[in-house]
């Protein structure tokens, strides 16, 4: 079986017990091939906690979970330096908190204060964490997969701007289709059966850390014509001098994306090119991941949010406005 055929195996095992959701589990994936962090957003119950579940049960690494509260503190996730006794001899150790995992689920990112998201940046940058002055290195995966409510639920913070831009992709996920919601009913039902049998479940497919590897070195020798690079940089560009193309626009957009934006637009279009089979990026593969790489990444003026403008919709426009290369 090829490595791709192995990342597609991957993707319908997952879409066997996260139902409806097609688009968010191929993001995801892309996000994973990509080697980015991801934020998924959604009201409450729509299933983002489940879809990191059913990503990890099918890889063969090391998951934790970080449940984020007002009351957390850097060191519940980062570690700490702890006393030990080692023959009578007292000796200060590094214990190495849930950051250091392959999948880290940072459930409900956004409920806990700025002091604790701090934590997380060099962790997502640097993939290395600094305690009194030693740096200790991630694991070789090392993918945060963040859940979040909208900001305007109860009980949540803001994300800082410079942890928003460390991630590569904002998922949002929707209501399910009434067809889909109606399996996930049945779908429920049949796991309660099987748990109150006593069932013992059958041995899910798994997904070995070499196969990540791999498919990240072919996403890596995907082909990007000068073209698509004039075509991309243009996009961000845009973002940053909206009155060059269009008035709308200038009145929308405040700050556009950084040089981390145009990087991230860059990965994920050749990761979704490779997945598409293709080993060339085309300007569908851009437009393809424009709106959940950037969709976080620009902050709309007050005259965007008086008129209920998106920022889909001002990626909307801007694709629109910007042209495509021939």
């Amino acid at each position: 079986m090829s490595v791709r055929n192995e990342i597609t195996a991957l993707q319908a095992a997952i879409s066997q017990s996260v139902l409806g959701q097609d688009h968010v589990i191929r993001q995801v994936l892309l996000g994973l091939l990509a080697n980015g962090h991801m934020l998924l957003e959604s009201l409450p119950g729509l299933a983002k906690t489940r879809t990191v579940k059913a990503l990890a049960r099918h890889l063969d690494t090391k998951m934790s979970r970080i449940q984020f509260t007002p009351d957390l503190l850097p060191s519940d996730i980062t570690g700490a330096e702890v006393l030990h006794q080692v023959n009578g001899q007292n000796e200060i150790r590094f214990q190495p908190g849930p950051l250091f995992g392959n999948l880290i689920l940072a459930d409900e990112i956004n409920r806990a204060p700025a002091k604790v998201q701090a934590a997380l940046l060099e962790a997502m940058e640097e993939r290395q964490i600094t305690v009194a002055g030693t740096s200790h290195k991630m694991p070789e995966l090392f993918i945060v997969l963040a859940t979040q409510n909208p900001i305007e639920q109860e009980g949540t913070y803001p994300l800082p701007e410079a942890q928003m831009d460390r991630f590569l992709m904002k998922v949002l996920l929707d209501y399910p289709q009434p067809a889909d919601e109606s399996q996930v009913l049945r779908l429920l039902r049949d796991e309660e059966q099987a748990l109150g049998a006593g069932t013992a479940a059958a041995q899910p497919f798994t997904l070995a850390q070499e196969v990540i590897f791999a498919a990240r070195k072919e996403v890596s020798a995907v082909q990007v014509a000068p073209a698509i690079d004039s075509y991309l940089i243009d996009l961000i560009n845009a973002t940053r001098h909206p009155a060059d193309y269009d008035a709308d626009l200038a009145r929308w957009i405040a700050i556009g994306a950084s040089p981390r934006g145009g990087i991230g637009l860059d990965r994920a279009a050749r990761a979704h090119a490779w997945l598409q089979g293709q080993d060339f990026v085309s300007p569908d593969d851009v437009r393809a991941v424009l709106h959940p790489v950037l969709r976080h990444r620009l902050q709309l003026s007050y005259d965007a949010v008086a008129d209920g403008i998106s920022a889909d919709q001002v990626l909307d426009r801007l694709l629109d406005k910007v042209a495509i290369p021939a």
